[in-house]
């Protein structure tokens, strides 16, 4: 890679060079093609087994299929199973989704696709303080920065207005009573100190008050700042910024328990371990990862740096651009290389992935003030990865699947899909960071804040980009990660398609559900959120919860016990509401559902020292998390699925570990519920059928429930970010030369996944929505024969 400010030459020979560099590279790109590994991680990019069809396929409803031969008995076809079910790669789907994608999504071939790369400069080459987005021309400033050229520094306070009573201000987690980093709003000890660099992390600077009662909490008291102990060099005295950690791991010094190392970046007891930390595809290896923001290397740009500009060297390009054929347009007026295009081949569906601003993603992830916030994983001392628990952790994971995908494209007008990447896991879990977020001017609500968001990068990409007007956004897709899903998605992109896990259509519980105030949407004026539902099954997709890659399951093939090892005919275990000791106070919890199952089937007495009414010995409801909930799962035959605060990742747990779901939430969509066919490896039972559950799963008779079970294990590995995590394998291997017992577990695994299915209903819908003819989106080139192309009626 070549860099201008090094060369300190003129943009015509830098274009004259570049050109150069790239005719070299096309001629070795000829000689020498460039193919997909077949190297240990290949196995990432699991390939479709085509079947080839010699004629057309049967008219849908409202549809005729151009050139529909004669006498073609689709049902004899692709036949249906016991539940009306179509099986494509092993997955039941509703029958007309089944039927086209056996058809069609399976011989679908590549199709000639121009990619731009983008050479305009920006200004002051961003002074240091950001990365340029090539294809815009604009600055995407890092925290603390702003401005054309990012030379503009802000003031991130980490305390709110202080007044007599509460001289540091009211509480917010970036509470602050040593120095404030204020380009982050975060917390460290400062200069003067041993340790300047070590976090102060929330209640570590601020004096604790003993519990009122026996076995109480601590409680912190904001008013009062603890620096005599956090400064102190006192060894008896219990320290943080000046405890040297040996002295303090060989028990020689007190240090102060309440003190953490919660910030990303830093580990060991003290923070006194730089680790690596997260971003967006840690940076795709062209860049460095500063605390969640990605700092390109010259001439790379993108959220996670893996879209080169016109004078990135093409041997380094990222999988979904190779190979490719060259093409040089220059500037005939100054002679500069503005663009350069990249002839590539791709199968649709094609996704066009915007470069939002950094407030809608990587600042989200930079200034976050807990390590485990919003992310799928964390790093150790070694550099190896953690995966957290995060369920949130799917929305990362998706985003970082789709920029690595073959599936992406720059070219925004030969696009299927529009993807805006709004963190939304991160917007909701950070609203108490600092005060910069602003949550008071939503009243507390974290619901509003996040709306704000989304109108906001809905504003950015009307202003920017010609994508939207287009099709009134309804091929752009948006993520809404948190538990009351797209609820409060403001009322101007409720046209596209939305990425949820809580698909509750409002045709029963038509109101904000959860039990936690700050995120109830009820109260938001129709004028910003309008007056749509959280979930339209026509258009929307609900996605599996993240799930932490587990390898004692994984080995264990859970997922695969067979039914005489299930001993157990229905459980749940979970919280179970106030009835129990420690359970959700709120009445409104679980919409009653879970409370209704413990009346009738508790196997845990509750505080009253009570059993459920129809209590049975192999029917198992108890608050009391087991030990061994994967192995508990795995014994039984069926397993509740049931809404806590909006979605629980109950579904995700019985699939994984084989067991079959019984969902009970009305008019609530569970993952792929609109798209696959759920009688095929489910129960769903109504409400107000609780107290006739047990009865009704044992009149189900062993033929059913061996076909269930059999199609459970067969979708189980949909409910896996499988793709995801064998980047991060990848990336592992590459960086550090770690192959870790998660990675090789899921290289053995090969099934679809969770984005291999989000794939195969994109290309479903891109050729069954009607609305896309109106486009005229189908005089493009679709890699598929005119018959499996709908023409209305």
């Amino acid at each position: 890679m070549f860099s201008v400010q090094k060369w300190k030459c003129s943009w015509s020979m830098v274009a004259t060079v570049a050109s150069i560099i790239v005719l070299v590279s096309v001629v070795h790109l000829f000689l020498f093609p460039v193919v997909p590994s077949l190297d240990y991680f290949s196995a990432r990019q699991v390939q479709y087994k085509c079947v080839p069809i010699n004629s057309s396929l049967e008219q849908s409803t409202g549809h005729v299929w151009e050139n529909k031969p004669q006498g073609l008995n689709l049902d004899h076809r692709f036949p249906t199973d016991l539940h009306n079910g179509v099986v494509y790669r092993n997955a039941p789907w509703k029958a007309e989704i089944g039927r086209w994608l056996s058809g069609c999504d399976a011989i679908a071939t590549e199709v000639n696709i121009v990619e731009t790369l983008g050479g305009r400069r920006c200004k002051s080459d961003c002074s240091g303080h950001g990365v340029c987005n090539h294809e815009l021309g604009q600055c995407r400033c890092f925290h603390g920065f702003s401005g054309e050229a990012c030379s503009e520094r802000l003031n991130l306070s980490c305390n709110y207005p202080g007044t007599p009573e509460l001289p540091y201000g009211r509480w917010v987690v970036s509470i602050c009573s040593a120095h404030c980093d204020t380009t982050r709003a975060m917390c460290f000890c400062g200069e003067g100190t041993k340790y300047p660099n070590r976090p102060v992390a929330e209640a570590c600077g601020f004096q604790m008050n003993l519990p009122s009662e026996p076995e109480g909490a601590k409680l912190t008291d904001w008013a009062k700042a603890d620096l005599d102990n956090i400064f102190t060099t006192n060894g008896s005295k219990p320290g943080w910024c000046n405890v040297d950690p040996a002295a303090a791991y060989d028990s020689k010094v007190l240090f102060k328990e309440e003190c953490d190392c919660k910030y990303d970046g830093l580990w060991g007891r003290f923070c006194e371990v730089p680790v690596e930390s997260v971003c967006i595809n840690q940076c795709s290896g062209n860049g460095h990862c500063r605390g969640g923001f990605c700092q390109c290397y010259n001439e790379w740009y993108g959220t996670d740096c893996s879209i080169p500009s016109v004078v990135s060297p093409i041997g380094e390009w990222p999988k979904w651009l190779k190979p490719a054929h060259l093409d040089i347009p220059s500037n005939e007026v100054t002679g500069r290389l503005v663009n350069l295009n990249a002839a590539v081949e791709k199968k649709r569906p094609l996704i066009y992935v915007y470069d939002l601003p950094p407030e809608f993603n990587s600042l989200l992830l930079e200034g976050r003030h807990f390590k485990f916030e919003c992310v799928n994983r964390i790093y150790d001392e070694r550099n190896a990865t953690l995966w957290t628990e995060q369920l949130y952790g799917s929305q990362m994971a998706m985003y970082e699947s789709i920029l690595a995908s073959p599936h992406r494209t720059l070219n925004g007008e030969e696009a299927d899909f529009f993807f805006v990447p709004v963190l939304d896991a991160c917007i909701i879990t950070r609203a108490d960071d600092a005060p910069h977020l602003s949550l008071e001017n939503h009243t507390g609500l974290r619901s509003s804040l996040t709306l704000e968001f989304y109108k906001k990068a809905y504003e950015h990409i009307i202003e920017k980009y010609p994508y939207w007007n287009s099709s009134a956004g309804k091929d752009h897709i948006w993520s809404f990660s948190w538990d009351e899903g797209a609820c409060y998605a403001p009322k101007e992109i409720w046209n596209s398609m939305m990425l949820v896990h809580w698909g509750n259509t409002n045709s029963k519980h038509n109101h904000s559900t959860t039990a936690y105030w700050a995120d109830n949407w009820d109260k938001i004026p129709s004028d910003r959120r309008g007056n749509h539902s959280c979930f339209d099954p026509a258009k929307d997709l609900v996605l599996p919860a993240w799930k932490r890659p587990d390898v004692t399951s994984l080995s264990a093939k859970l997922w695969s016990r067979p039914r005489e090892n299930r001993k157990t005919l229905f459980y749940f275990n979970g919280n179970l509401g106030p009835a129990y000791t420690s359970g959700r106070p709120e009445a409104t919890y679980s919409m009653g559902i879970r409370q209704k199952l413990a009346d009738e089937f508790g196997s845990t007495p509750n505080k009253e020292g009570k059993l459920g009414k129809q209590h049975a010995e192999d029917v198992v409801v108890t608050p009391l998390r087991s030990e061994n909930y994967h192995e508990d799962i795995a014994n039984s035959t069926f397993c509740a699925v049931l809404p806590g605060d909006g979605w629980s990742g109950r579904m995700e747990d019985s699939i994984l570990q084989g067991c079959i779901p019984v969902v009970i939430q009305d008019g609530i969509f569970l993952p792929y519920e609109n798209m696959l066919n759920y009688e095929s490896f489910a129960v769903r039972i109504r409400e107000d059928e609780i107290p006739n559950l047990i009865k009704i799963l044992r009149n189900i008779n062993e033929t059913e429930i061996e076909f269930k079970l059999t199609n459970v294990q067969k979708i189980w590995q949909r409910f896996l970010y499988r793709d995801s995590i064998l980047l991060e394998a990848e990336r592992q291997q590459t960086g550090f030369g770690q192959v870790e017992d998660w990675a090789v577990e899921f290289l053995q695994q090969s099934d679809d996944d969770v984005f291999t299915t989000f794939l195969q209903v994109l290309h479903y819908k891109l050729h069954n929505d009607p609305w896309r003819l109106e486009l005229a989106h189908l005089k493009k080139d679709y890699g598929l024969p005119p018959e499996c192309l709908i023409r209305i009626k």
